[in-house]
């Protein structure tokens, strides 16, 4: 199939006008569930190697714990220069597809076959079976930069009313919500702990990734495109535009705080249940705690960032996370129940970081676009998923060198092992303090943080008046 893309350089033609409508139009269901829709494949992208790529290298590939922290993050170290990259480009298509569709599209048949390698389960163990892996998974990440850079950008070019940004992504996040009750429940099922449950929890999550990708290419054909970004000359310049604008480099910093956490936490959740709660089949009901709020609190979240404003709104929820995962600490002493009562708690307050992250982003593109008169979205969305990635990842990374220092003895399902006493107190205290100590340093940033809907409207107040 042939799209006839064509690259809009700064010296020739100026991107295409945005589709006619009202600057605050109002996106109808079809498209805001055609959008949302793709979150599927992004949530369960991030929920599974997320959750079970290192205890698959440690615990079924017998690599080392060490070696297998640096295979988690070291591909999505990648994510800085192809994010950008990406970004930079589907700012300058023009195609009968749009801008930010093509790119989509190329992400849904890419991504599920690499996926699909990734977890196949090599006759290897060891260093071998990490190189593996380790290859399997920057492909992964080149495909996932496809689909998700231009994905994350339409959300800020639909519309640019405050709050219908929000009534967007709550669309988006009833899907997140649906996709890591799925991939967070049944993903750990079908894997079991033998190579061949991997191998065939690849292939199902592939086939997911790829239903979802399309769905959402299909579903946002007729999605409104209020107002275009423009693409800057060279990676460089994305990252000199994004530290001309002080309300996302404070929104950056306190995502990457909050994705840190979540990324430690997450991986340390097979260890968790295997660990310290002595049942491994706990980790599906572990995440059915985290993902029951995603869908059935949206609503609340969306009524306190009208009441309190996002940044009151985030800081409600940093400190639900906060109290969650600290709690969990003491889970040895309390058992499962109190366990599962902490993880329902963190469940409430990510609920609420998950949606007021995207709703704060696309703010922050439509004020920049208030104050300098250029559109960037693809800039700043490119830059956001790239940190997002990498950090979420070195929450792994470190939560794995943890584990090494710590004595944690690598294994396969046919040579179990007995763990060190500190091995074990480790796999405990780094997937719940910190994070905790982390999410802390996300409420100080956001109380830096200061675009509030009054000071958004007044830039586009000013940029009219200037107009």
């Amino acid at each position: 199939m042939r799209f006839n893309v064509r690259m809009v350089t700064p010296a020739s033609a100026p991107a295409p006008d945005p589709v006619p409508g009202p600057a605050s139009a109002t996106v109808s269901r079809g498209v805001r569930i055609g959008y949302g829709v793709g979150s599927v494949s992004t949530a369960t992208f991030s929920t599974v190697p997320g959750l079970l790529l290192l205890f698959y290298m440690t615990n079924v590939l017998a690599i080392p714990a060490w070696a297998a922290g640096l295979v988690a993050f070291l591909p999505k170290v990648w994510d800085i220069v192809i994010n950008p990259w990406v970004g930079q480009r589907s700012d300058r298509t023009v195609s009968r597809f749009g801008a930010r569709r093509p790119w989509m599209l190329a992400g849904a048949v890419a991504l599920p076959l690499a996926f699909a390698a990734t977890f196949a389960g090599p006759p290897l163990t060891g260093l071998a079976a990490a190189a593996y892996v380790a290859v399997c998974y920057f492909l992964t990440a080149t495909a996932y930069a496809l689909y998700e850079v231009p994905y994350k950008a339409m959300a800020a070019e639909m519309t640019t009313d405050y709050h219908e940004r929000s009534s967007i992504l709550q669309w988006k996040m009833v899907f997140v919500g649906l996709a890591i009750l799925l991939s967070g429940a049944l993903a750990p099922a079908i894997a079991g702990t033998e190579v061949s449950g991997y191998r065939l929890m690849g292939l199902v999550v592939a086939g997911a990734l790829f239903a979802s990708m399309t769905a959402s290419f299909l579903g946002t054909a007729r999605a409104p495109v209020v107002t275009r970004a423009e693409a800057e000359a060279s990676v460089r310049a994305q990252f000199a535009a994004a530290r001309t604008s002080g309300p996302f480099m404070t929104l950056l910093g306190l995502s990457c705080a909050q994705m840190f956490a979540a990324g430690t936490l997450l991986a340390g959740a097979p260890y968790f249940a295997t660990y310290t709660l002595r049942d491994p089949g706990a980790v599906t009901t572990l995440l059915l705690c985290i993902v029951g709020p995603l869908l059935v609190t949206m609503p609340g979240w969306v009524w306190l960032s009208r009441r309190y404003d996002k940044r009151g709104a985030m800081i409600l929820g940093s400190a639900l996370f906060c109290a969650g995962t600290a709690g969990m600490a003491l889970s040895g002493q309390f058992g499962s129940v109190y366990a599962h009562a902490c993880v329902l708690v963190v469940g409430i307050g990510y609920a609420g970081l998950q949606l007021l992250q995207f709703s704060m982003l696309s703010d922050v593109i439509v004020y920049d676009e208030a104050v300098t008169g250029r559109r960037r979205a693809g800039v700043f969305t490119g830059l956001w998923t790239a940190a997002e990635t990498v950090v979420f990842a070195f929450g792994a990374l470190v939560y794995g060198w943890l584990l090494g220092v710590a004595g944690f003895v690598e294994s396969d399902p046919k040579t179990p092992v007995e763990q060190p006493e500190q091995a074990i107190e480790a796999t405990l205290y780094g997937g719940t303090m910190i994070p905790a100590a982390l999410v802390v340093v996300a409420i100080w940033l956001t109380t830096r943080y200061t675009l509030t809907a009054e000071r958004l409207r007044s830039a586009g107040r000013l940029r009219s008046t200037e107009v």
